[in-house]
């Protein structure tokens, strides 16, 4: 059975395989790269653990019995409190079409409308068009905003929005 759970110090060794993994099977699905976030110390994964501390943003971890099998994460925009950006979404390949990125994504939804978030943006490169179809299946919609992706500039990246509730 699949739950979702908070990211916390008591989890924290099993989000760190979860990212780690995230960044080595999917490179170009983040702003960060496997070489990076290896090397990163006990106090940088820390304060990544300080910025999800569920008040200005928040980060889940999809388990599988004690096994993690996904995250995703959100921060509330400091200039714009009714506005989050969806980050480090990622689900394990052998746990992809179940359900558990829905589950991931939904966790968000539900913690954002808690803060009076009113709409969840996230970054997609436009080279991964089953993240694109997934995110549209849960009614995301291309912005129209586009940016270069910073690991790689001659990808484009695209924003997309939805609104919470």
């Amino acid at each position: 059975m699949i739950t979702i759970v908070p990211v916390t110090r008591d989890n924290l060794e099993t989000f760190k395989k979860v990212r780690l993994e995230a960044l080595r099977e999917s490179p170009r699905a983040f702003g960060s790269t496997y070489e990076r976030e290896v090397a990163f110390t006990e106090e940088e994964w820390l304060k990544r653990l300080e910025r999800w501390n569920g008040e200005r943003g928040i980060g889940f971890l999809a388990m599988d019995g004690e096994v993690g099998c996904g995250m995703a994460g959100a921060l509330v925009e400091e200039e714009d409190g009714s506005r989050a950006t969806l980050v480090s979404m990622w689900t394990a390949p052998e746990h992809r079409k179940s359900g558990v990125g829905k589950m991931l994504v939904n966790a968000v939804l539900e913690w954002a409308e808690t803060r009076g978030v009113k709409i969840v943006d996230l970054l997609v490169t436009g080279i991964n068009h089953k993240a694109i179809g997934f995110y549209e299946r849960l009614g995301f919609v291309k912005t129209g905003r586009t940016q270069a992706y910073p690991i790689d500039p001659t990808i484009m990246e695209f924003e997309m929005a939805r609104r919470v509730g």
